[in-house]
């Protein structure tokens, strides 16, 4: 079976000198590859295509067969690692913590440890007559949520 670790040093060493980076690289029983990608910018189908054929430059056929996808991270498709939370800082984005809430608000910042979520409720002040609403910083160790991911609006 081909090492993943392998997979992953021959992707970033072709992906130093650009604004793509990797996300994840699988390699599934069968020798089925996986890389997943993303970009500050947007990922093209070239992009893909240039990075398949390094990939495939980079490994023997005769020595292990292999099948290998190369894709870009989906809009929708849960974060997983830093740089994704920190490409989405002032974007919305939908939250399901552990404890089972599911939150919406705006990605405020991101860490090594943990990330900021501002939401807003609705709050009534005492004595008003009608709800307000209010912003509140929510921070999340990353092993307190499920998933993070962008969300995407239609106004």
């Amino acid at each position: 079976m081909i090492d993943k670790n392998l997979i992953r040093n021959i992707v970033e060493s072709q992906l130093d000198d650009t604004s793509i980076f990797l996300v994840d690289a699988i390699v599934k029983p069968g020798n089925v590859i996986v890389v997943e990608l993303d970009s500050e910018k947007g990922i093209s189908i070239d992009d893909c295509a240039s990075l398949s054929r390094k990939i495939e430059a980079s490994l023997n056929r005769d020595e292990e067969d292999f099948e290998l996808e190369v894709g870009s991270a989906g809009t929708t498709s849960p974060f997983k690692i830093l740089r994704q939370y920190q490409k989405n800082i002032g974007n919305e984005v939908e939250v399901l913590s552990k404890d089972g809430r599911k939150l919406f608000g705006i990605l405020k910042e991101a860490n090594e440890a943990s990330f900021t979520l501002t939401i807003t409720k609705k709050v009534k002040p005492e004595g008003a007559k009608r709800k307000i609403d209010v912003e509140e910083d929510l921070v999340f160790a990353y092993d307190e949520v499920k998933y993070t991911k962008y969300q995407i609006r239609f106004k």
